[in-house]
């Protein structure tokens, strides 16, 4: 294999390469700055951070050894040309990541033996379909870089003693990318077939040859910029996305947004560096209220929130909901893309972080929601998504989606039962989907073709 491996524990990398633009704002390095400078991510957070750097040796001497134990950071870099980056979390818990492993904790609990650490590889306390892995400019994500990459996973499990790698909400590319590296007898073992284990069969080696890649499947709901009955142009206006929907759903919504008004509640729309700093304390008091209602202490810290203000003002759209008074009551966070002027425009908007200070009839509807459809169409955005869960998304349009996630489990004991899960609730998920669609509230012209994959 031409592509090696190092394993790096800062992003001192960034610096040493050109990097493609990632494909959502949750992997800019602006982000990721944040992330670390506040503590979010970091040791004492329980997300202990490693780089899988893969390169090329700038000397071509494949032959030189710079492979690096995880608890050093002795590296050179100067000898390395970087074709990509994959980050890796060592994780003691499942705060923050989306996608549930509890009943296979449990399941090694019950023979007794330690689930923790395990490895995560994720955006963090982002449940947002995306890129994963960070490429050089010019570079193709292909075959090749995913063994060397799934070559350090294997590494760090082994130095760290991890039980299990999970890379959450990931691309269909990646997914499939890595289902394709995969040998005869790991595909078997994936797909829960029975095959033989001999030794002429797996070879001397038989964990290289029999840890499979696992993938879940889920559904989240995304909100499409497109007229079906006007050749998919975007629309004009909110009124011409209500018109879409069969006459009780767009009544329904009208209502809702009647109730917001009838209380008194003006919404508003900030986006970037015309959001004061009075804005943004506004909005951190919201969000703490969010956990504070179940007893909780929020993921990030109003440090936090600054940093993205400074270094990524450009992605922010903040709505806000103000009392008669003129004070603010709520606050919904939106991240969004840079609209693309190519005719295969994905710009999308985000929804994450919202609070209330208080129990306010249907606004949450109107702030996460109907505010960011709104602001999609203002954009020129194609998609709109809200983040995780679901069927008051449905009924407002948000049509289901399928996501992916990977799944590495190193105790060959564990890997029949977790294998056959993985495959029934995939069976379930696309049974959910399917059912998720037909409850679709737009009229007939504008019914979406199912998709039982994305």
């Amino acid at each position: 294999m031409s592509l090696q491996y190092a394993l790096v524990g800062d992003m001192s990398w960034q610096n040493r390469a050109q990097w493609q633009a990632p494909d959502t704002p949750f992997m800019s390095f602006a982000f990721w700055q944040a992330l670390t400078d506040t503590g979010a991510i970091g040791e004492a957070a329980g997300w202990l951070p490693i780089f899988i750097l893969v390169y090329r040796h700038s000397n071509n001497d494949n032959n030189t050894d710079a492979d690096i134990d995880v608890h050093k950071n002795e590296i050179n870099l100067d000898v390395m040309q970087p074709v990509a980056v994959m980050p890796v979390f060592v994780k003691g818990h499942h705060r923050g990541e989306f996608v549930f492993d509890y009943a296979w904790a449990e399941a090694y609990a019950r023979y007794g033996i330690d689930y923790y650490p395990r490895l995560v590889t994720s955006s963090p306390y982002t449940p947002i379909t995306g890129q994963r892995i960070w490429l050089t400019v010019g570079q193709a994500l292909d075959r090749e870089i995913i063994q060397a990459i799934m070559a350090g996973v294997d590494d760090i499990a082994q130095q760290v003693g991890a039980s299990s790698w999970h890379g959450l909400f990931v691309t269909p590319e990646l997914a499939r990318l890595a289902a394709s590296t995969q040998t005869e007898v790991a595909k078997a073992l994936a797909n829960n077939h029975s095959i033989s284990q001999d030794k002429e069969t797996i070879g001397d080696d038989d964990s290289a040859f029999t840890t499979p890649i696992l993938e879940r499947q889920g559904c989240q709901f995304l909100w499409q910029n497109k007229n079906l009955t006007s050749n998919n142009k975007p629309f004009t206006g909110f009124d011409d996305f209500l018109a879409t929907l069969k006459a009780k759903k767009r009544k329904t919504i009208r209502a809702e947004r009647r109730k917001v008004a009838e209380q008194g509640i003006e919404c508003v729309r900030k986006c970037g560096n015309a959001i004061t700093d009075a804005d943004w304390s506004a909005f951190y008091h919201c969000y703490v209220m969010t956990y504070a209602v179940r007893g909780q202490q929020p993921y990030l810290t109003a440090e936090f929130f600054d940093s993205l203000a400074v270094s990524m003002p450009e992605h922010i759209m903040l709505a806000q909901a103000l009392d008669s008074d003129g004070e603010i009551i709520a606050s919904s966070l939106f991240l969004y893309d840079k609209v693309d002027s190519d005719e295969n425009n994905k710009a999308t908007l985000y929804g994450r972080y919202w609070g209330a200070l208080g129990e306010y009839d249907s606004l949450h509807f109107e702030l996460c929601y109907y505010q960011g459809i709104e602001f999609a169409i203002e954009q020129g955005l194609t998609y709109f998504d809200p983040g995780t869960q679901g069927e008051h998304k449905l009924v407002r349009g948000f049509i289901p989606t399928t996501t992916h996630s990977l799944h590495r489990i190193y105790d060959a004991r564990f890997i029949p039962a977790i294998a056959n899960f993985c495959i029934e609730d995939r069976g379930r998920m696309a049974q959910y989907r399917a059912q998720a669609h037909e409850a679709l509230p737009f009229n007939q012209d504008n019914m979406p073709t199912f998709d039982s994959d994305v």
